[in-house]
C-alpha cells in the first residue's frame, strides 16, 4: 500500500446464506461479492459501474463493514491510527476510523429521518461521537446547510418539506459533517431528475476540491461515471472484470462486457443509428455462477477456454486491468468522443454536396 493510497480491497467476499426447510439449514451461498480488489487514491473519484444486481453497493457496504465480510482485506489510510484493517478492526477502533469513512445513500426520501428536523439529522454524528455541543454544535449546522446550498433556517424543518434534491444535499451535509476523507456515493442521483442530477454532481464536485475528499461512487449510469470519475472499476456477477481510467475504459475497452455495457450510451453523432450490442441468455445467478469466465455464456467472442479457466485480472498495460483471455487481441469498440463528431457546418457542407449531385 502506497503513501497516496488512501484505500486498499484485497479479495473481498460477501456471500449471504441461503437457508431452506424447517431447521433453516444452509444449502448454498449468494455470492454477491466474489474476490473484489480494489486500490482507491487519496482525492481522487473512483468509480463502480454494472448493471442492478452485480454487487456493486454490497461492495461499498462491505468496505465500510455495514455487512461483514466473508472474507478478504480492507486497509484504511487513517490520519491518526495509520493502516487499519476494517474488517477484523473491533468496535473501539471501529469507531475511532468511521468518522473519516461515509456514506450517502441513494434514496433521499427514504434515508433521512422523517421524526426528526433537518438541524438533529445533520447534528446526530456529531452527537454521537461527542465532537461539538451547544453553540458550536448549532453553528457547524449553518456552516454545513451553507456548504451544501441551503439556508441555515432550513435547520429547523422536517425532511418532507424539501424535494428530491434538497433531501440528497441534507445526506451529504450529514456525510460531511464529521470531516471525512473517504466518501462511498451508492448512486447518489439516480433517484433524483436529470436537472437535479446535474446539480447535485457539480456540488459534489465542488466539495471534493473544497475538503480534499475521495469518492466511491457508485452508479450504473455510465454518462454520469463519464462525467464526474477518474479511475473506473466494472463489476459482473460479483467480479471486478476491468479497471482504468475513464479514457481507457471508456474509449479503449478491454473486456467484452464493458463493450456491451458502452454500446447503449446516447450517441452525440445523429447520424450514428448503431443499435445497442444484444448481449444473449440472462445474468449468471450469483447462488450458481457457470464455470471459467463468469461471461461466456453471454459473451460473442467466447472460446473454449473461457468455459473451463476463470482469466485473471492482469494488466495489459498503463494501469489498464481486463479479465479476458483475449484482451490483447480483441479490437472492441469504445464510446464515440465528441471531437470525433463533426461540426455542424461540415455536416451542413457534407449535405448540400450530396444534395447537389442528386
Amino acid at each position: 500500500m502506497s503513501d497516496d493510497t488512501l484505500l486498499e480491497v484485497s479479495g473481498l467476499k460477501k456471500h449471504f446464506p441461503i437457508k431452506q426447510g424447517f431447521l433453516k439449514r444452509t444449502v448454498g451461498y449468494v455470492k454477491a461479492v466474489d474476490g473484489v480488489d480494489l486500490s482507491v487514491k487519496r482525492g481522487e473519484t473512483f468509480a463502480i459501474v454494472g448493471e442492478s444486481g452485480c454487487g456493486k453497493s454490497t461492495t461499498g457496504r462491505t468496505i465500510l463493514r455495514l455487512e461483514e465480510p466473508t472474507e478478504g482485506q480492507v486497509v484504511f489510510q487513517h490520519s491518526e491510527l495509520g493502516k487499519v484493517n476494517i474488517e477484523s478492526a473491533d468496535a473501539k477502533v471501529l469507531k475511532r476510523v468511521r468518522p473519516e469513512m461515509q456514506i450517502i445513500f441513494q434514496d433521499p426520501f427514504s434515508s433521512l429521518d422523517a421524526r426528526m428536523t433537518v438541524g438533529r439529522i445533520i447534528a446526530e454524528p456529531m452527537i454521537i461521537n461527542n465532537t461539538l455541543s451547544g453553540q458550536a454544535l448549532r453553528d457547524r449546522i449553518a456552516e454545513l446547510l451553507t456548504v451544501v446550498g441551503l439556508r441555515p433556517e432550513h435547520a429547523s424543518r422536517y425532511p418532507h418539506a424539501f424535494s428530491g434534491g434538497q433531501r440528497q444535499r441534507i445526506g451529504i451535509a450529514r456525510a460531511l459533517a464529521l470531516n471525512p476523507k473517504l466518501i462511498i456515493c451508492d448512486e447518489p442521483v439516480s433517484a433524483l431528475d436529470v436537472s437535479v442530477q446535474a446539480q447535485v454532481l457539480n456540488l459534489l464536485e465542488d466539495l471534493q476540491r473544497r475538503f480534499d475528499l475521495t469518492y466511491v461512487f457508485i452508479s450504473h449510469d455510465l454518462s454520469v461515471v463519464e462525467h464526474i470519475s477518474d479511475r473506473v472499476a466494472v463489476m459482473y456477477v460479483g467480479r471486478v472484470v476491468e479497471v482504468g481510467s475513464t479514457d481507457q475504459l471508456f474509449y479503449s475497452p478491454k473486456m467484452p462486457y464493458t463493450e456491451a455495457l458502452l454500446s447503449s450510451l446516447p450517441q452525440p453523432d445523429p447520424r450514428n443509428r448503431t443499435r445497442p450490442t444484444l448481449l444473449t441468455g440472462d445474468v449468471p445467478s450469483p447462488a450458481n455462477p457457470p464455470s471459467g469466465c463468469y461471461f461466456h455464456t453471454r459473451c460473442p467472442y467466447a472460446q473454449d477456454i473461457c468455459k473451463t479457466e476463470e482469466p485473471p485480472l492482469r494488466d495489459t498495460g498503463d494501469g489498464h486491468m481486463a479479465a479476458c483471455h483475449f484482451s490483447d487481441t480483441l479490437e472492441l469498440k469504445g464510446a464515440s468522443r465528441l471531437s470525433e463528431v463533426p461540426k455542424l457546418p461540415e455536416v451542413m457542407a457534407r449535405h448540400a454536396s450530396q444534395e447537389a449531385s442528386k
